[in-house]
């Protein structure tokens, strides 16, 4: 189940992460049909959408999609969460949320998970429910093409409706299970800092004290009443909606929405749905907050306000402004980043949802914390420079172009939007009435808006949000950082202190506006002149063209209509790292991230987003152990840009000292920290027990010295040498476009590729996996928490049945280890079992067993994993767990087969490796999937989980239980 509460969590990839919620709807209404014409006219809820409300109240949204085909979301949408608890039921919504999963009159017990998972779904995945501050809401993916398991789907959502059983029994089972959900998600670092922000976020608000985890003191105690109680007053028809959207016949849904659910009855005497005000505040307060753990160090500036869902043509026009505003000082920032000497190691501003009735707008950077007083410096410089000088008129064409794409890319795909992506409109729509007028709609009024915003309306936008510290109010500034025990860390009073004394300063700087620099237009100089295919040949049973090239590349085409506005490249060469010394294998597996920050060719990164803007295309480069790869997409309408960037990033890499300079002070922060972090700990003494000190599985400690010792020319060295002969890659190009493009294009771009037939197979120069049973306890952190890994691993004769087969084993381990683990004995929240095979550099399997638990239930519940691997072995797994697998792989392909991304990254590795051969991927997997039967579950139990296996074990405890002397 998905909590949703507040992580505030800056990243280095200059995100915070906060819960999506809207503003309160107290009796829910379908959209009114208009055209949107005048900014205050409401726009219109899509046409394809079916909705009404029902006598009681429930109002159902209805959508056929066929994308995924033979597929269909069905949601069920409470207009209630934590705020509405009593004092007695802190924590209960949530409860109950797990709980609709644990028996309701016609699925008792488990029946409903196990029913759902028959159906080929998985439970987390396509069966999950998340409780907020303000809603829950429970999601079903099902199939569509058996009436009867359709039909037994609406039986859930009726039942989850007005039929939950609430046994004490299975309340009782479920506490220890919440319990471990709390731990895994506040017992940490992140958690202390977010218990210690949210009072600060929304003060004197119910919200501050209603986070959905809850109390646990509640969670262990609460009488079988409170939950009942919540659940008579809350789960209502008038607060429920039902979205159903997939591959369905809207009619015959409607019919059974209104004959299942026209039975559900309101309270004689509803309770009312408080509405909670917008939290209250007045000018700018200042937290502080350290801890040992911590990863990494932070600022922020968030200001709060009212939430504004938007609902008219007026209210878009006030998205896209704030959008262009958002965007354009990202880019700004994104720039400094890697600058020498960036005083961030990466900034963002944004808006986003807090609670229903209140959004922010932040301006954060995850900062050196030693460099605090820089970071925050440059945040309230850039919002002056802002605030003085506005943006530049090439910086807002070139992000209308970017935004107005973004929607066009949309339009161009409504056609094959999944469904879950539309559901999830329909419910924000009854929830917080957010507009959902459909792909088609808000691309005609973004091209028609776009157009009317002036940098003058983007300058009063910009000067709203970034006001001095001395005018702003509803401000919280907050430092959130490594408490570390040589260094007197920044209080509130401090903080306070050097927010006033920075921006003073800055009032009195003469500050210079932003230098927009002209770009070019075009990537290449000189196109190459074409070389023509030596050979083409066409493999009807999967559909695909393979190219030969004179210079010995190998282009595999497969024209595709699952996207329209979509095509995917890949390439792999074989040889990668491998082929590097070992002093030189640590700048090889970052050549490729290091050059993609620098730019390509004779362009900055910051020249070549300019030079691109309004199209949609990429392109990237990587060097893992034994391949090189390109990797590269883009719109039909840009396919040639990407050719052109693919060829410049293997002939022609750039590496900027300052985009180095960044990746070092990143990697610096990060690796200094990490030591720190329990789970880092953990992640190191793993690496250790696999690997040993070997120089390519570097740890923590030597990547650090690694990273100090990168220099532009050592990377740029080894980038061209492994991009230097590429006569042995192979090109894969799937999507939206033809064969006698691609040709076109391949015979240009890719044909001219440098070639030479030098011998670049792979070497294995990689350390073996240990033997034997190696046990490790690592001793680190505060919380009262464990994580368990359990790693078995050995060698792996893979073929298609072979991997086929482990996955399955994998598939049925993690439904009879939930079962056990988590729902009878209530041990952890969450715990999954995951096979990993390779066959480069060495052929070997990885199977995985992890979960969190209370470090005082470490031996038990590890002994319980064990007894379930050893039942499996003895005794195979039941029927039913097979045939429930099978569905699973069965449905999971279906779907897999209508997506870019499986068949690109299957026919890449069937062409470069020659595994399967490329007639036979589609049409051996159903023979497969139905070889897998209870006896070959045993055996293959037995062959890798058993006693000759291999096994790594490795265990966190926190500090506190370390033994005496250690």
């Amino acid at each position: 189940m998905i909590l949703r509460h507040l992580p505030l969590v800056l990243g280095l990839a200059a995100a915070v992460l906060l819960p999506a919620a809207a503003p309160v709807a107290a009796q829910p209404v379908a959209a009114p049909r208009v055209t949107a014409g005048a900014a205050d006219e409401p726009l219109a809820l899509e046409a394809a959408v079916r909705t009404g409300r029902l006598a009681n109240g429930l109002t159902y949204y209805i959508r056929r999609n066929a994308e995924p085909r033979a597929r269909a979301e069905m949601y069920l949408a409470i207009n209630a969460g934590a705020a509405m608890e009593d004092d007695d039921q802190r924590g209960l919504a949530h409860m109950i949320e797990h709980m609709l999963f644990n028996g309701t009159t016609r699925f008792p017990k488990m029946d409903l998970v196990q029913f759902l998972e028959r159906t080929g779904m998985r439970f987390g995945g396509d069966v999950n429910a998340y409780t907020s501050f303000d809603e829950t809401v429970y999601t079903l993916t099902v199939p569509t093409d058996s009436a009867r398991l359709f039909d037994r789907a609406f039986d859930v959502l009726e039942d989850w409706a007005g039929a939950a059983t609430l046994s004490g029994e299975e309340i009782d089972r479920e506490r220890g299970v919440i319990i471990e959900e709390w731990r895994s998600r506040t017992q940490s670092a992140q958690g202390r800092v977010s218990n210690r922000l949210v009072p600060a976020l929304l003060p004197g608000s119910r919200y501050a004290d209603r986070l959905p985890i809850g109390d646990t003191a509640i969670i262990r105690r609460a009488p079988h009443e409170a939950l009942r109680r919540f659940y008579r007053d809350w789960y209502r028809p008038d607060l429920m909606a039902i979205v159903v959207v997939g591959d369905i016949d809207p009619s015959a849904v409607e019919a059974r929405i209104r004959g299942g659910m026209s039975d559900l009855r309101n309270p004689a005497t509803p309770r009312p749905r408080p509405t909670i005000p917008t939290p209250a505040r007045q000018g700018t307060e200042y937290v502080a907050v350290t801890d040992a753990e911590y990863p990494q160090t932070s600022v922020q500036i968030i200001s709060l306000a009212a939430a504004a869902p938007t609902r008219t043509a007026g209210d878009l026009r006030g998205d896209l402004v704030s959008a262009l505003v958002s965007s354009m000082m990202n880019q700004r920032l994104s720039e400094m980043t890697r600058t020498e000497n960036a005083p961030f190691l990466g900034a963002f501003v944004g808006q986003g949802g807090l609670v229903r009735p209140a959004e922010t707008f932040t301006v954060g950077a995850a900062v050196d914390p030693d460099r605090v007083e820089a970071g925050l410096a440059a945040l309230l410089r850039e919002g002056a420079r802002v605030r003085r000088h506005g943006f530049t008129a090439g910086e807002l064409s070139r992000q209308k172009a970017d935004l107005l794409r973004g929607y066009e890319r949309r339009y161009n795909e409504r056609e094959r939007t999944p469904s879950a992506a539309l559901a999830r409109e329909y419910v924000a729509l009854f929830l917080s009435g957010e507009a959902a007028p459909g792909a088609e709609a808000e691309y005609r009024l973004a091209e028609r808006l776009l157009p009317t915003i002036t940098l003058d309306d983007i300058s009063a936008e910009a000067r709203r949000h970034f006001q001095p510290p001395t005018e702003a109010a509803g401000r919280l500034v907050v430092f959130a950082g490594i408490d570390r025990p040589d260094v007197a860390e920044l209080d509130d009073a401090g903080l306070r202190a050097l927010e006033q004394r920075l921006a003073r300063a800055i009032t009195a700087e003469t500050i210079a506006p932003y230098e927009d620099r002209a770009v070019a237009s075009a990537l290449l100089d000189r196109i190459p002149a074409p070389v023509a295919a030596v050979s083409s040949e066409t493999v009807a049973e999967i559909g695909t063209t393979v190219l030969r090239l004179a210079n010995g590349v190998r282009v595999v085409v497969k024209p595709t209509t699952f996207k329209a506005d979509e095509v995917r490249m890949t390439m792999t060469s074989p040889g990668g790292a491998s082929r590097v010394s070992d002093a030189d294998h640590f700048a090889a597996t970052v050549a490729g991230a290091i050059a993609g920050e620098s730019g390509v060719a004779g362009f900055s990164k910051d020249d070549l987003g300019r030079l691109l803007a309004g199209k949609s295309v990429s392109a990237s480069a990587g060097i893992s152990d034994v391949e090189e790869s390109l990797n590269g997409s883009a719109a039909p309408a840009d396919l040639e840009t990407m050719f052109q960037l693919v060829h410049l990033r293997a002939t022609a890499p750039r590496f900027d000292e300052g985009a180095l300079a960044a990746f070092q002070t990143q990697q610096r922060a990060f690796l200094a920290s990490i030591g720190a972090n329990p789970a880092g700990a953990l992640q190191d003494t793993l690496q250790r027990t696999l690997f040993g000190d070997h120089p390519r599985r570097l740890r923590f400690a030597q990547q650090l010295a690694a990273v100090n010792a990168l220099t532009t020319a050592q990377l740029g060295r080894v980038y061209r040498d492994r991009f230097a002969d590429l006569s042995d890659a192979t090109f894969t190009v799937v999507g939206a476009t033809d064969v006698p493009t691609v040709t076109r294009l391949a015979e240009t771009y890719l044909a001219t590729l440098p070639g030479g037939g030098r011998d670049d197979a792979w070497r294995d120069v990689f350390p073996d996996l240990p033997n034997g049973t190696i046990e490790k306890a690592v001793y680190k952190g505060a919380a009262p928490q464990s994580q368990v890994i359990l790693l078995f691993h050995g060698d792996f004769a893979s073929t298609p049945e072979t991997r086929r087969r482990i996955d399955g084993l994998a598939g049925v381990m993690s439904i009879r280890l939930r079962e056990k683990i988590r729902e009878e004995l209530g041990g952890v929240y969450g715990i999954q079992a995951q096979a990993v095979t390779t066959e480069r550099p060495d052929a070997v399997y990885q199977f995985i067993v992890a979960f969190t638990c209370d470090p005082q239930r470490v031996g038990e519940l590890s002994a319980a994993v064990r007894a379930e691997i050893a039942a499996v072995i003895a005794d195979g797994p039941s029927e039913a767990q097979v045939s429930t697998v099978q569905e699973q792989a069965r449905r999971g392909r279906q779907t897999a087969l209508e997506q870019n991304p499986f068949w690109l990254s299957l026919l890449d590795d069937a062409y470069t490796w020659g595994g399967t051969p490329p007639a036979q991927l589609v049409s051996g997997y159903d023979a497969l999937v139905a070889g897998m039967t209870a006896q070959t579950v045993k055996a293959d139990a037995a062959r890798y989980l058993g006693p000759s296996a291999d096994l790594v074990r490795v265990v966190l405890y926190p500090e506190s239980m370390a033994p005496a002397g250690r």
